[in-house]
């Protein structure tokens, strides 16, 4: 990643959450021979992306605010690359997303210049870094400037859950749009559920 970046879009996996319902770090789960961290920043890249951060503690970029969930990761994300275009987010628990799929949310996004998600999933997320996006993390963190806030001490005193996506995507111009194949969006967030992706994964190995 080149930390000069102050334009165009940026990349985000979030790997932060603390993957309590799946008993252990979902970046680290392995989808044919590669973590899911690896691959999620590599479907990025295979988008049209050139530069990628990974959001959460021992990663790219630390929370500034602890347990504050995604947005809390946009929030410092955001701290530290202030003057760029737009984010296209991904959670680091979707094995079965695609180049193709992320492709056409941020072409979507970036004709319309809104925040452009999946019917029916607020991530992944294309994201305009715009005004809009500006005020509301103002006034929800409590700061002055969320751009200085990398250098605010206080936001340590913060440890709720954070907003939810949704909220963050109704304070702006936003559009949901088709997902070509619903699979793609398929995500996992339990021990059963990685066991499911795991075996359809093994069946399409298996099948190449």
């Amino acid at each position: 990643m080149n930390t000069s970046v102050q334009h165009g879009c940026l990349g985000v996996v979030l790997a932060g959450g603390l993957s309590s319902r799946m008993g252990q770090d979902k970046a680290l789960l392995t989808r044919n021979n590669h973590s899911m961290l690896s691959f999620s920043k590599q479907i990025l890249m295979d988008s049209g992306i050139s530069n990628v951060v990974v959001s959460g503690n021992n990663h790219d970029i630390p929370d500034l605010v602890e347990q504050n969930g995604p947005v809390g990761g946009i929030f410092s994300v955001l701290a530290r690359f202030p003057q760029i275009n737009s984010l296209l987010i991904l959670p680091v628990d979707l094995p079965f997303i695609t180049a193709k799929a992320l492709a056409k949310l941020r072409v979507k996004g970036e004709l319309s210049q809104k925040a452009t998600f999946f019917q029916s999933h607020n991530i992944p997320l294309y994201l305009p870094n715009n005004a809009y996006l500006e005020l509301y993390l103002k006034q929800a963190f409590n700061i002055n400037d969320a751009r200085k806030a990398v250098n605010t001490a206080a936001t340590s005193r913060f440890v709720t859950k954070g907003p939810s996506i949704k909220a963050l995507i109704n304070c702006m111009p936003h559009q949901a749009i088709s997902c070509d194949d619903e699979k793609t969006l398929f995500n996992t967030n339990t021990p059963e559920q990685w066991q499911q992706a795991s075996k359809q994964l093994n069946f399409e190995q298996a099948k190449a």
